[in-house]
């Protein structure tokens, strides 16, 4: 049976957590890569989130994401394509030690990705996360929303993404997305 989907209110560890994996992240791929942003519900203050901490390592260069995998290895994550996602390519954490820094740390639970600069799905992320982190009235609907959905389909990350999704593409038609970028994102999210 897979796990159940949990919905924890917001928790100020979660950005200590990032700028702790920034840093890392920071230290073995400086020159290669543009920056790291932390996305995805556990970066907005108050919202209620998954306590999984997404992470997108953003790179202006395509050509160094084969560097990037190799570097990544040691630090125990393991590459796994885009996933279904255009533009995004997965990491996997080997361990609950990953990142692999030598500390003997247990890292939190974590999902990493690396995005061109010029990806829709770094776009889609970053348009997600400061409309919410600057409209707090309805990152408070969003993380209701995401407890009810959560209780509603406690086994079913499939329906709870898909019922989700309409809420974040309401958010994303006023982000300058087009249709077919729209379109393209929500195809993506429910086949996920």
């Amino acid at each position: 049976m897979p796990e159940p989907i949990i919905i924890e209110d917001y928790s100020p560890a979660w950005a200590t957590t990032f700028e702790a994996l920034k840093t890392i992240y920071q230290s073995h791929l400086h020159q290669l890569i543009m920056g790291v942003e932390h996305v995805g519900s556990t970066s907005v203050v108050g919202l209620a989130a998954k306590p999984v901490i997404d992470i997108d390592i953003i790179i202006s260069n395509p050509e160094n994401l084969d560097t990037i995998i190799k570097k990544l290895k040691p630090l125990g994550y393991t590459h796994r394509g885009n996933l279904g996602i255009s533009d995004r390519e997965a990491f996997k954490c080997d361990t609950t030690y990953t990142p692999i820094d030598g500390s003997g740390k247990i890292w939190p639970k974590h999902h990493l990705y690396v995005c061109p600069s010029d990806s829709v799905s770094l776009r889609n992320h970053l348009t997600l996360r400061n409309f919410l982190r600057n409209h707090p009235q309805k990152a408070k609907e969003y993380g209701e929303l995401k407890k009810k959905l959560a209780h509603e389909n406690p086994y079913s990350i499939d329906r709870y993404i898909e019922q989700k999704t309409p809420f974040i593409i309401d958010i994303l038609k006023n982000g300058g997305f087009t249709e077919t970028e729209i379109l393209n994102i929500t195809e993506e999210n429910i086949q996920k």
